[in-house]
């Protein structure tokens, strides 16, 4: 399918603005550059309340927010935003929270985690690590009663929630990892990298330069970081994921689904054709996006309520 006419609408509009690439500058520049575009994406649907607090972590503690549905809660999802480990604040997926919230009658817990260069590997992931478990253990205290416990992220912040899932496999009860274009490995040689490394909202130049930041290339393969060099998937939670048909991610989000169903773990997979990364923040724009995210949030629900029926 041809790339949709509001994404080649943005990109004309940032060249038109000489808006340079997200590793054309400083980390602080590329945060500025996510913030800036904020206001173009809208507000997200009104929620039953919000509330901000801190997570207790082994490192200290982070910022969170709690969101939570007007109707009847199925569960609570800890999720992860993206922006390549270095940008992204709770502002800047604000919209994305609430649209999940919507869609799924779940609660979401958005994570503050700590963000590279200035806090590189592995804080990032202690982090996710950190926040699962801790909302595990609290999940009656935040929620008024025990309901199920999902898992997400988008792109590096998908790389958090399933790195972060694999290390606590046995530990932790997860109904669903809900994946929307994840990091789940650092070869930039694979066919999409190549096909679509240029002229579009990622570039394989962001993504070297997003590793490079997040940690040293000698660690580039290791699991934690790379999750699809995993020996073994197997026990995994049932995932959920979504991959963007433009986008330098897309066959490595796609063969990590490939590996989690060789694992004989249930999956769903969707491509989104004619869409670029990022696209989960343009709801208010593209109406594939939000009828994307519809589903997802039923994913979510049904998955927490068949967990709760176990």
């Amino acid at each position: 399918m041809p790339l949709h006419p509001f994404v080649i609408k943005m990109m004309d509009a940032a060249r038109a603005a000489n808006r340079p690439a997200l590793s054309g500058g400083s980390p602080q520049q590329a945060r500025d550059l996510v913030a800036s575009g904020r206001s173009g994406l809208g507000a997200g649907p009104e929620v039953g309340n919000v509330s901000d607090f801190k997570i207790p972590m082994r490192s200290g503690s982070v910022p969170a927010r709690l969101y939570r549905s007007q109707n009847a809660e199925h569960g609570l999802t800890v999720y992860f935003h993206g922006g390549g480990w270095v940008c992204g604040t709770l502002d800047d997926y604000d919209i994305l929270a609430r649209n999940l919230v919507h869609y799924s009658d779940c609660a979401v817990l958005m994570v503050d985690y700590r963000l590279a260069p200035e806090f590189a590997f592995p804080a990032g992931l202690e982090d996710a690590e950190d926040a699962i478990t801790w909302a595990a253990k609290e999940l009656e205290t935040l929620m008024g009663k025990r309901l199920p416990l999902a898992v997400g992220g988008d792109s590096a912040g998908g790389n958090l929630a399933t790195a972060a899932l694999n290390s606590l496999r046995g530990k932790v009860d997860c109904a669903l990892q809900l994946l929307l274009y994840p990091v789940t490995d650092a070869n930039t040689e694979r066919s999409s990298y190549i096909d679509f490394g240029e002229g579009l909202p990622l570039t394989r130049s962001d993504m070297q330069w997003f590793f490079g930041h997040y940690a040293p290339k000698a660690l580039w393969a290791d699991p934690r970081i790379s999750p699809l060099q995993h020996p073994s998937l197997a026990g995994s939670p049932p995932a959920w994921i979504a991959t963007a048909e433009y986008d330098v991610l897309r066959d490595e989000g796609e063969d990590y689904a490939r590996r989690l169903k060789e694992a004989g773990v249930h999956v769903e997979l969707r491509r989104v054709e004619g869409l670029a990364h990022g696209f989960a923040r343009l709801s208010n724009h593209v109406e594939q996006v939000a009828e994307l995210l519809q589903e997802a949030g039923a994913a979510l629900k049904g998955y927490c309520d068949a967990r709760a029926k176990k």
